[in-house]
């Protein structure tokens, strides 16, 4: 209750958020908050290991019906996937420019993340992002790319390369579009675009203008 309450107020205040605020919006006693949490810093930590965890992402992928087109199921997951990146870099970007993620901190509370696994619908936690220990960022990929080759799965036969590597491409494809363009540079890919490159390149087909 006081992470999710908090998580809008982080992206939006950063360190600067205080816990009366917090307490505000969960509805809840400023001293509840530290009956759960030793310090604001706790809870800010809190808040970095929600964003990035990949729980939530990986339930929604789950939910994907494996019974739509390939492309429509990678359509799906590049928008369930793309607002999980932008949720990160708001709360985790917030944290970074207050002060409160410093180079060399570690991850939250400076351990490193925890990491599990589950199958289809079950969630595997990780983490990534800025601040978080290189290992629990392979994780996190991992968990997250294993998801996505549950959505390929069906359609292996048809694919030139295995599903690991396709989930690896598309995830590849994907992060290069969180990066903000230089002044007079191409837009970054729509997801559908990005799909249709994975799944049949960037050259036309013969007598055709696509």
């Amino acid at each position: 209750m006081v992470v999710a309450a908090a998580l809008p107020l982080v992206a939006e205040y950063g360190a600067a958020v205080t816990t009366s605020q917090i307490a505000r919006a969960a509805g809840i006693g400023e001293a509840t908050i530290f009956r759960a949490f030793k310090d604001k810093d706790e809870v800010l930590d809190a808040c970095v290991a929600e964003a990035v965890g990949t729980d939530h992402v990986l339930r929604e992928l789950a939910t994907i019906s494996l019974d739509e087109p390939l492309d429509v199921r990678l359509t799906e997951a590049a928008e369930a996937l793309h607002a999980h990146m932008e949720r990160v870099g708001t709360v985790v970007g917030a944290l970074h420019a207050s002060g409160h993620l410093r180079p060399g901190r570690g991850g939250p509370d400076g351990r490193e993340g925890r990491d599990g696994r589950g199958g289809r619908g079950e969630g595997r936690e990780g983490q990534h992002g800025a601040g978080t220990p290189p290992d629990a960022r392979a994780q996190s990929f991992l968990a997250l790319r294993d998801g996505v080759v549950e959505l390929i799965e069906p359609d292996r036969d048809a694919c030139r390369l295995s599903p690991e590597k396709v989930a690896t491409a598309f995830l590849g494809l994907l992060f290069t579009r969180l990066h903000t363009p230089a002044p007079g540079a191409e837009a970054p890919l729509s997801p559908e675009e990005l799909i249709a490159v994975l799944l049949h390149g960037s050259l036309k087909h013969p007598g055709s203008d696509r």
